[in-house]
C-alpha cells in the first residue's frame, strides 16, 4: 500500500515537473518569438568612391580589408552592383528615394532633394523606427558648409552630418540642432564610427528598431590626406596596374593609389570596430547590415586621370555591395551576379524589413534573390548620366545597361559600348559592329528601351534636362556653383549684391 501511494505521488510529482518544464519553454518560446517579430535595425554603411574591384575579397591582390573580406563571408555578394549615376548627389538620391535621376530631377550634383519626395528615413519613421545619419549627405543644395535644419534632412531624426566636406583630419559637422559648425577631432572615419558605436550602445534595448546611415566619405580624394601609418603600406612602385591603365597615367595612378589604398584600409578598420560592436551589443541576429559605395573612379583606366567618374566604364560605374540580414544563415559568403542597381536598394530593404513598399517607388525589389541567392540569375540594371558636368562637361549623356556578362551603352549619337565583361574584364575589345554579335547586341538595346519605357525615359539632350529643371551652370566650372554659400554660420552669405540661388527640381521658398 505504502509503495502504491508513493508510486502515485512520484508519478503527480513528475507530470507537476513536466507541466512546469513545459510551461517555462512555451514562456521561453513567447519571449523568442516578441524578439524576433521586432523589426530588424539598419546600419547602412555608405562610403565615397570605393570602386567595386578595390577590395581583398573581389581579387584586389594589392588592398588590404580584412576586415570587410571578414564580412564577406558572412554576407551576400552583389559583384555586379551599379551606381545608377555614377556620382554622387544623383546616387544617393535614388538610393533614398528608390527612384531613378530622371524622375526626380537629382542629375547633377549640389542641387536640393524636394521634401516632397518620399525618402527612406520617413518611411522607416512611419513603421516605428529611430532614425540616425553621420557623416556627408550632399542632398541639401544650399552649399556645402551651410547649417541644415530637421525639416532639411529627410526624416533623419539624430543628426550628425555636413552637406559634403573631404576634410579628413579636420572634418566639420553639425550635432543635430546645434547651429555651430563642429569638427571631428580624429581621422573622420574613426571619429565617425566611435559615435555610432556610442548611439548603438545607446539605443540596443529600446523597444523600437533603429536605422543609422553612417556616411563616411572615404575613399575619395584628396589621397594624400590618408594617415601615414596607412600610406606606408602601398610603396607606389610595389602597386598593380590594371592593363588597361594607358602609359601617360601610369606613374600618377601609382601615386593615387597610395592613398586611396591606405584611405581604404583605414576605413576597412572603422568599419570592422562597427561591425564587432554590433556583436558585442548583440544586436547581429536581427539587423540588417550594408556595406556599399556611391560610386567609383578611373583611376587612369581607358586614358581617364584620377578622380574622374559620371562614365560608364566599370571602374566608374561598379561598386560593393555586400548585405547581411537575420535569418541568412547557409546563404552566408553567398555570390549574386545579377546585377543591381541604385534604386533597387530601399525597396529590397523595405521588404527584408516586412514594411509595405510604397508605389512612388520605382526600383526592382530583389528581397528574393538576397534570401535566396543564385550565382546563375540574370537581368538588366539600368546606368545613366543624364547631364555630365564639372571635369565630366565634354562627354556625351549615355543610357546603359549591365547584365551578369555585358555592358552596353548609348550616347544621343547612338550605340557607344559593348563589352563582354566575362571574357573580357578591363572593357579592352569594344565589340559594337561585330556580325557575330549582331543578335546578342539588338537584344541587349531592346532590353535598354525596356527599361527606359518602365520609366518614362525619352533619353533626351542634357540642355532639355537643365531646361526642365530650371538649372544654371556656373559658365567657368560648368557645374552647379555651390561655392557662393556661406563657410558655416546657418545663413546665406552674400557676394556682392548677389545671393546664392537654391537650385532644385522644384521651385524652393
Amino acid at each position: 500500500m505504502k509503495i502504491k501511494l508513493f508510486s502515485i505521488t512520484l508519478l503527480l510529482t513528475v507530470v507537476s515537473l513536466l507541466s512546469c518544464k513545459k510551461e517555462t519553454k512555451s514562456e521561453s518560446v513567447s519571449e523568442n518569438s516578441k524578439e524576433v517579430s521586432k523589426k530588424p535595425n539598419i546600419v547602412y554603411i555608405l562610403t565615397d568612391q570605393w570602386r567595386g574591384s578595390a577590395l581583398g575579397y573581389a581579387g584586389n591582390v594589392d588592398v588590404k580589408t580584412p576586415n570587410l573580406d571578414a564580412f564577406a563571408k558572412e554576407a551576400v555578394n552583389f559583384t555586379n552592383t551599379v551606381s545608377v549615376t555614377p556620382v554622387c548627389t544623383p546616387h544617393r538620391a535614388a538610393l533614398f528615394t528608390g527612384r531613378f535621376p530622371t524622375t526626380t530631377g537629382m542629375i547633377v550634383n549640389d542641387v536640393y532633394l524636394p521634401s516632397e519626395e518620399l525618402c527612406m528615413a520617413e518611411i522607416y519613421k512611419e513603421a516605428g523606427y529611430n532614425t540616425a545619419y553621420w557623416g556627408k549627405w550632399h542632398l541639401d543644395g544650399h552649399g556645402r558648409s551651410t547649417y541644415i535644419p530637421k525639416e532639411r534632412r529627410q526624416g533623419f531624426d539624430f543628426w550628425r552630418a555636413l552637406e559634403c566636406s573631404h576634410n579628413y583630419t579636420k572634418m566639420p559637422y553639425y550635432d543635430n540642432d546645434n547651429e555651430e559648425l563642429k569638427h571631428w577631432d580624429k581621422y573622420s572615419p574613426f571619429a565617425i564610427v566611435e559615435d555610432a558605436n556610442q548611439y548603438l550602445a545607446q539605443h540596443a534595448k529600446d523597444e523600437a528598431p533603429f536605422l543609422a546611415v553612417v556616411s563616411i566619405a572615404t575613399p575619395h580624394y584628396p589621397h594624400s590626406s590618408a594617415p601615414k601609418k596607412y600610406k606606408d603600406m602601398y610603396p607606389p612602385e610595389s602597386l598593380k596596374l590594371n592593363p588597361n591603365v594607358s602609359k601617360k597615367y601610369e606613374e600618377r595612378s601609382r601615386k593615387e593609389l597610395q592613398g586611396y589604398y591606405a584611405h581604404a584600409t583605414a576605413t576597412d578598420e572603422a568599419i570592422g570596430r562597427l561591425l564587432q560592436q554590433i556583436e558585442a551589443l548583440n544586436l547581429s541576429e536581427n539587423t540588417i547590415i550594408v556595406f556599399s559605395a556611391d560610386h567609383g573612379e578611373m583611376m587612369g583606366a581607358h586614358n581617364i586621370k584620377p578622380f574622374v567618374k559620371q562614365l560608364a566604364w566599370d571602374e566608374s560605374i561598379r561598386v560593393p555591395f555586400l548585405i547581411k540580414y537575420p535569418g541568412i544563415n547557409t546563404q552566408k559568403g553567398a555570390v549574386v551576379n545579377a546585377p543591381l542597381t541604385t534604386p533597387d536598394i530601399l525597396p529590397s530593404l523595405l521588404s527584408l524589413s516586412n514594411i509595405k513598399i510604397p508605389e512612388t517607388i520605382e526600383g526592382e525589389n530583389l528581397a528574393g534573390l538576397m534570401k535566396k541567392p543564385d550565382p546563375n540569375a540574370d537581368r538588366a540594371a539600368l546606368v545613366m548620366n543624364v547631364a555630365p558636368f564639372g571635369a565630366n562637361f565634354n562627354d556625351s549623356p549615355y543610357r546603359a545597361i549591365k547584365t551578369k556578362q555585358y555592358t552596353y551603352a548609348r550616347t544621343p549619337e547612338g550605340p557607344s559600348m559593348f563589352f563582354d565583361n566575362v571574357k573580357d574584364p578591363y572593357q579592352m575589345n569594344n565589340l559594337l559592329g561585330k556580325p557575330e554579335l549582331e543578335a546578342i547586341q539588338k537584344d541587349l538595346d531592346e532590353k535598354l528601351n525596356a527599361r527606359l519605357a518602365e520609366i518614362g525615359d525619352e533619353f533626351k539632350s542634357r540642355d532639355y534636362y537643365l531646361k526642365k529643371y530650371n538649372y544654371v551652370f556656373d559658365k567657368k566650372k560648368h557645374a552647379i556653383p555651390f561655392w557662393g554659400f556661406n563657410e558655416g554660420k546657418g545663413k546665406y552669405k552674400n557676394i556682392g549684391d548677389t545671393k546664392p540661388v537654391v537650385q532644385s527640381p522644384r521651385p524652393v521658398n
